[in-house]
């Protein structure tokens, strides 16, 4: 009984279990079955979806395609109608380079034909150059037989009177370049050296180094020659200055190139000739104590001359040489007052010329510095001078400006040039210098007879002390323009055989008259 409720509940659960296993894969089944059934609803929808897109696509590129098309029609229209254009300018230009061909062509010919008609006139006249020459030669032959004269000898003359017109020709026209700039130049000129010598207003007196001595009488001769002349040899050993004594009634002449020692040598006779007592010891005492007073006196000088120029920070010992100036004169004229003048005369004109005025001043102060020792040393003062300023630390365009006033060195600045007119004017002014009379008239007649030895001169005349030569010319010989040549010629002559101050114009006068009588 057991054993069958065993079997049937084994049974039942059998059943059961197979019922429910069949029931799952019922429903396994059906799973598949829908599962299947979305699967192709799926592949169906992407399908679909697939051909709208591939249709869409197709459009699309359909589209592009006849976008393209179009774009490509339009263009390639565009290209045909711009090279249809092009052809239609390139046929022009062949056109026209056919024309041009022909022309040329034609104008080639007409050379042609033009160059054989030259050539034909170059024969002719070759053939008439060879006629005309052998005509030519003939004419000379027969030209020469007359004058009497060679072809060589009648170049000759024609070239002398070429050269002739072409120094007349340029004769004016220096006249003329002269003229105008003679008339610009000499407005400025004046106005500066006016302006300069209105401002300068100082006195001017013309010195002179004494160099005799007055004695109270002509006992004092031997009292100053002394026993077996020793008072004299002492004097010219302390002072270094030759002692003249002569016939001259009461003087003695004191003879030596030192200025300075020769006014020691003054001074210290004249005291012991006021004293009375001279003897050798008191000559050297006495010329001790003035040697000390003319020392100081020099740089007295030397430093007042700086100071009324408001000139400083010269080297003390350029000051002893300046005041040494003192002592020395140049055609009867005081250096250092000369100096001090051209000093102010440079400084005024560098005002008017817009320039440095100190700088100017103190040029002019130093530029006769070398006169203080040309008489000890070799060579020209203005070099001499211009090395002492070197020494003692002056700027190059001082020593330069020293160095160029006498031309000794060409002048390459501005400053030089102010020294120069500036030293010629001061020696220029009238009374600035003294001459002898014989050096006067002999410097006259040297001027009159260089201008005398000029073809066509007839008369010269030295007027104004030697400054202007006035020269009277044949009007048949000399005319206007050699004139001016003449004038040239003559003022070169003068520079380079006379030394003179200043400078000396030369007038040339050409005169032609024509004379006639009236009678009844």
């Amino acid at each position: 009984m057991i054993g069958y409720y065993i079997i049937t509940g084994l049974i039942s659960f059998g059943l059961g279990l197979v019922i429910s296993r069949w029931a799952l894969l019922k429903r396994a089944t059906n799973q598949v079955k829908d599962a299947n059934s979305e699967a192709e609803r799926t592949i169906k929808d992407a399908q679909r979806r697939a051909e709208t897109i591939i249709k869409e696509a197709d459009l699309d590129a359909k589209d592009k395609l006849f976008r393209m098309k179009s774009d490509f029609d339009a263009e390639t229209k565009d290209i045909r109608d711009e090279f249809a254009k092009k052809e239609k300018r390139l046929m022009q230009k062949e056109e026209n380079i056919d024309l041009k061909i022909n022309e040329y062509d034609q104008k080639f010919k007409e050379l042609t034909r033009r160059e054989g008609l030259v050539l034909k006139k170059e024969e002719t006249l070759e053939k008439d150059e060879k006629k005309f020459n052998s005509l030519i030669e003939e004419q000379q032959r027969q030209l020469e037989k007359i004058s009497g004269l060679t072809s060589e000898q009648a170049k000759e003359l024609l070239m002398q009177a070429m050269e002739n017109e072409a120094r007349y020709e340029g004769a004016k026209m220096i006249k003329r370049i002269e003229s105008e700039s003679r008339e610009e130049a000499e407005k400025k000129a004046k106005n500066i050296i006016a302006t300069s010598i209105q401002r300068y207003a100082a006195e001017f007196i013309s010195e002179r180094v004494v160099s005799v001595v007055q004695l109270p009488n002509d006992e004092m001769k031997g009292r100053i020659i002394g026993r077996e002349g020793r008072n004299i040899r002492a004097l010219e050993a302390a002072t270094g200055i030759d002692l003249i004594i002569d016939d001259t009634p009461e003087a003695v002449i004191l003879s030596g190139f030192n200025p300075v020692r020769r006014e020691v040598a003054r001074l210290s006779l004249t005291r012991l000739i006021s004293d009375g007592r001279i003897h050798p010891a008191r000559i050297e005492d006495v010329v001790k104590k003035v040697e000390q007073e003319v020392d100081k006196t020099i740089k007295e000088a030397g430093e007042q001359a700086a100071f009324d120029l408001g000139v400083h920070g010269i080297n003390p010992e350029l000051i002893k040489y300046l005041g040494r100036l003192k002592f020395r004169t140049s055609y009867a004229q005081n250096v250092l007052q000369h100096s001090i003048e051209v000093g102010f005369l440079c400084g005024i004109m560098a005002a008017e010329l817009g320039l440095n005025q100190k700088m100017a001043r103190r040029m002019g102060l130093l530029h006769d510095l070398g006169k203080a020792v040309d008489h000890e040393v070799e060579g020209p003062h203005a070099t001499i001078g211009a090395k002492l300023a070197k020494k003692y630390g002056e700027a190059p365009k001082i020593v330069h400006a020293i160095a160029a006033h006498h031309e000794d060195v060409p002048p390459n600045t501005v400053y030089a040039l102010l020294v120069q007119a500036a030293d010629g004017l001061s020696g220029a002014r009238p009374g600035a210098r003294k001459e002898m009379l014989e050096n006067y008239i002999k410097r006259l007649e040297e001027l009159e007879n260089i201008a005398n030895k000029f073809d066509g001169v007839s008369n010269t005349y030295a007027i104004q002390a030697g400054r202007e030569l006035r020269v009277i010319v044949e009007s048949d010989k000399i005319d206007d323009g050699e004139a001016i040549l003449l004038s040239r010629d003559i003022a070169k002559k003068i520079e380079e055989t006379l030394t003179f101050p200043g400078q000396i114009k030369v007038t040339v006068i050409r005169e032609t008259r024509a004379v006639e009588y009236a009678n009844k």
